[in-house]
């Protein structure tokens, strides 16, 4: 028992970061990635390492596999989904899931939820070669041996994703002052319920979702247009539902936003992410809301973890 302890510890030091990583971008759910990453340890367990070659390529192999699995039955699942799906969203500060500093900029680009919804249109092969190669540096062959496809195939598979995703998305990082700025200029107009305010802040062709999944309310298409987003989220603040909700602010996904707190209740009702314009600066492109309960819980388990600490 002893042995088999101090091996769970090395596993997890040495290696279930990096396979969380692996499996919420091949997934684009916290809740899924920590189940994978926990399977993976018990079918590492009754291994013998003496035969492992190398036991982080053995497992990131593992993880591709399980995910791929996964993703066959949530392809069946996102058909019957209520309303717009959004990935479950990352605090950038959570332990165990985000790197250290040096990788800290690169990470904000490979979870941001533009690039998680880029690569919800790819097919899971797609996804896996493409996120393998571009994400995780690993080279075509052992690709390859983890897709049971040619290195041939494998980088045709990548090719045509790095397409797809560089139609639906554009690498912008975000500073924190930069991040710091717009959280401020939209608080301060959902606090006045300027619409005007607010209107300006977004860019004239912004673009807002919002997953309530079928649990609670939420707009259940995407909304286009400054003007009409605005119009939108202000009658949304001036309900009396919302008038003791508090913005705190947050990095999610590598990006700005905040989490909405109703002081009433002390409940987390939903993340906001506020997509920087990738075309103008100083102003947000995108709204990503997140409402589902479900989706919510990681979020809720980090703010206990945090406030324990």
């Amino acid at each position: 028992m002893t042995t088999l302890t101090a091996r769970a510890h090395r596993y997890d030091r040495e290696h279930a970061r990096s396979l969380r990583a692996l499996a919420y971008r091949m997934l684009g759910s916290r809740a899924e990635a920590e189940d994978i990453v926990q399977e993976a340890w018990l079918r590492w367990a009754e291994v013998d390492e003496s035969s492992v070659l190398h036991a982080g390529a053995y497992l990131s192999r593992l993880v591709t596999n399980l995910c791929l699995d996964k993703l066959g039955s949530a392809a069946a699942k996102r058909e019957h989904y209520v309303g717009v799906w959004l990935p479950e969203p990352l605090l950038d500060d959570e332990a165990g899931w985000s790197p250290g500093p040096e990788m800290q900029a690169e990470f904000a680009q490979d979870v941001s939820v533009a690039f998680m919804l880029a690569l919800e249109r790819l097919s899971p092969l797609e996804r896996a070669a493409f996120l393998l190669y571009e994400v995780f540096e690993v080279d075509f062959d052992e690709i390859g041996q983890r897709l049971e496809r040619s290195p041939a195939a494998c980088r045709q598979l990548a090719s045509r994703a790095r397409s797809h995703v560089k139609a639906d998305y554009a690498r912008r990082e975000v500073d924190q002052q930069e991040g710091e700025r717009l959280f401020g200029a939209f608080c301060d107009a959902v606090r006045t319920f300027d619409v005007d305010a607010l209107a300006r802040v977004l860019t004239a062709d912004a673009v807002m979702l919002a997953d309530g999944g079928g649990k609670v309310s939420a707009v259940p298409r995407p909304l286009h247009g400054g003007a009409l987003i605005a119009k939108t989220f202000i009658g949304f603040a001036r309900l009396p539902t919302s008038r003791a909700w508090r913005l705190e602010p947050a990095r999610i996904n590598g990006l700005p936003g905040c989490l909405i707190i109703d002081d009433a209740t002390g409940q987390l009702v939903q993340t906001i992410v506020l997509a920087p314009s990738t075309t103008e600066a100083g102003r947000i492109g995108a709204l990503y809301i997140q409402r589902n309960p479900d989706k919510l819980k990681g979020v809720l388990a980090a703010l206990g973890r945090r406030t324990a600490g």
